[in-house]
This record gives C-alpha cells, sequence and structure tokens, in this order.
C-alpha cells in the first residue's frame, strides 16, 4: 500500500514494485498522484516509450521490473488475475498453457491461453501473446478450475479433466487432433476419473465422444468408464461425430477407417503421437 504521494508517475511504478505490485489502472494512478486522468495517459505514454510500463487494455498498466526490459514484459502469470478482474469477467488460464502447468511438455506453447465468457482480442506483451478463447457457461464447469500460486499471487487454471476435455472442445486453438493425442498421453494418467465424469456433464455430448474415443485410443480406458456411463444414461440417442470436427472429409463421401460403436466416432485417421 502506498503511503507518500509519488511526485511522478515514474516513482509511482517504482513504488509499486517495491510494495510488491506491478499493475495499476489510470484512474488509480490519478488519485495517487493527485492530477488529471489526462495527465495520466501523458506521462504514462512517456512510460511506454521508455518501455518501462505497458498497457493492456485501455485504462490499465502493468509496470515492467528491470528484470524484463528485454522481454518487454513479465510473464503473464504475474498479471492476469489482476488483468481479467480489471475486465470484471470471470477466467481461467487453459489449453496447452494448462497442460504445460500439469506436466504436458511434448507441445510448444505459442500463446498464454485463457479462456473467458467474453470474445476478447488477443494481447501483444512484448515477448508473450494472450489469446482469450470464448466460453458462455463459466459457472458449469467451476468446479474444474484450480488457483495456481504465481510470483505475484495467484491464477486460475483448468484442472487436468477440464483441461483434456477442452483440447477436444477448441482442436483449432492447440494444433489439431496429433498434438491432442500428444498432449493427452501426458495428462490422461493424472486423470481423476470421478472429476472427469462431473465435468463432463457440462460439456457438449461430441465433445465428451472424441474424449471418450481418444482416452481408449491411447490404453486409458478407466478414465474413460463413467464419461461411457453417462452418455449410455442419456434418453436421446447418440449422434455420430467425425473425430477430427474441422475435417473436410466425411463419411458420407469417403470410407471411414473405423466407425466405432461404443463412442458413435468416425475415424478417417488415427492420431499420430509424437514420442
Amino acid at each position: 500500500m502506498i503511503t507518500e504521494r509519488p511526485s511522478d508517475l515514474a516513482s509511482f511504478a517504482t513504488t509499486l514494485i517495491s510494495s510488491g505490485r506491478i499493475v495499476f489502472s489510470r484512474d488509480e494512478a490519478a488519485h495517487a498522484l493527485g492530477i488529471s486522468t489526462g495527465a495520466v495517459l501523458d506521462a504514462a505514454e512517456r512510460l511506454q516509450r521508455r518501455q518501462h510500463i505497458l498497457r493492456l487494455r485501455n485504462g490499465f498498466y502493468v509496470v515492467v521490473p528491470p528484470q524484463f526490459f528485454a522481454w518487454g514484459a513479465p510473464p503473464p502469470s504475474w498479471y492476469i488475475d489482476d488483468l481479467m478482474r480489471h475486465e470484471k469477467r470471470p477466467y481461467y488460464v487453459g489449453l496447452l498453457k494448462a497442460a504445460e502447468l500439469h506436466g504436458a511438455s511434448h507441445q510448444a506453447v505459442m500463446a498464454f491461453q485463457v479462456v473467458t465468457d467474453k470474445r476478447l482480442p488477443s494481447i501483444e506483451a512484448g515477448r508473450s501473446r494472450l489469446t482469450f478463447h470464448f466460453r458462455k457457461d463459466m459457472a458449469g464447469i467451476a468446479a474444474g478450475i484450480d488457483t495456481h500460486n504465481t510470483d505475484t499471487g495467484t491464477m486460475k487454471v483448468s484442472g487436468v479433466e477440464l483441461t483434456a476435455l477442452d483440447l477436444l472442445r477448441y482442436p483449432d486453438a492447440v494444433g489439431g487432433i496429433d498434438a491432442i493425442a500428444t498432449v493427452l498421453t501426458d495428462l490422461a494418467p493424472k486423470i481423476d476419473a470421478q472429476r472427469l465424469s462431473l465435468l463432463g456433464r457440462a460439456c457438449e455430448r461430441s465433445v465428451v465422444q472424441r474424449l471418450g474415443y481418444l482416452l481408449d485410443h491411447l490404453g486409458h480406458q478407466r478414465c474413460a468408464e463413467l464419461l461411457h456411463s453417462d452418455l449410455a444414461k442419456s434418453p436421446k440417442a447418440l449422434p455420430w461425430v467425425e473425430l477430427e470436427r474441422s475435417s473436410v472429409t466425411s463419411a458420407s463421401d469417403q470410407p471411414a477407417l473405423e466407425r466405432n460403436d461404443r463412442w458413435h466416432v468416425i475415424v478417417h485417421r488415427h492420431p499420430e503421437v509424437d514420442q
């Protein structure tokens, strides 16, 4: 907490770092300095040119500590929780970034992927790129979100089970079926079948079908058994879905390599797993 009024925005930013914080809003700075918001914007523009601060969103800034001057910004994990609080949106770090945090190391993580309930534009923050992926029903999967400690506090991250489901829900964001299968080889041994079943009930049936098929295919039938039991309880007939949702090939114009009766999944090629 700042107890003495700083003389300018640069000293305000330095004081923030010394107190363990690296983010501030335009209005907070104006109040702390006793100046207008316009004066804050002018001062912020000068500091941005010197790469001492970075504007992430309108009226929201992150201070760049000296050890990250070469990077242009601190890691997103240092400020993502504050950023999403500023946006007033529920969120979780997900997809390949979450998989990496859970120990999946086969796939290179090119972006810091965040799931939230509003369509937000991506952010270029120094060497990092933050991408945002839309999910309407955040409350329905709340049980699948964990809290991870960071160097500056905490952030919300999808658990192993929600991460596995999301890989099939956002296949284009993670590089397609081969990348998904590769990541699942690392995640599957850590999956809690009960938690996966609970979260699967809040997801589209097609996502559960595809994940169940892949878990079986990769030799993790135990993880998939409850998912299959839940699908079997549905009064509606299980529709046939293609394993690769974005595939240009369909069962109607080319013979399938496999039609899996257990999951009602049509497979035109088996996924290749990177070793």
